[in-house]
């Protein structure tokens, strides 16, 4: 009786992850997406605020960073419904 109550204790204890390593390998990869958009966005700014600087309109930060944000938020929601096997 001794044994089948330590049996079932460590069958308890035993903790399992939500999902599969993929799928973690997969969030981490689309949360590196979205630091990568964040850090395509900054910058641009002027130090004398009576001169205009016209790179804050520049192609990476009005269309690359803010795709590649969305992209990384696709990966995430991605990894977060795929199924495990």
């Amino acid at each position: 009786m001794k044994n089948n109550k330590n049996k079932e204790e460590q069958q308890v204890q035993k903790q399992e992850f939500l999902f599969d390593a993929i799928n973690y390998k997969i969030l981490l990869i689309g949360i590196a997406v979205i630091a990568l958009g964040f850090i395509l966005m900054s910058g641009g700014g002027s130090k004398d605020p009576n001169v205009f600087n016209e790179d804050i309109f520049s192609f990476r930060r009005i269309r690359l960073a803010p795709t590649t944000v969305l992209i990384g938020f696709g990966i995430t929601i991605y990894s977060i419904f795929k199924k495990s096997k």
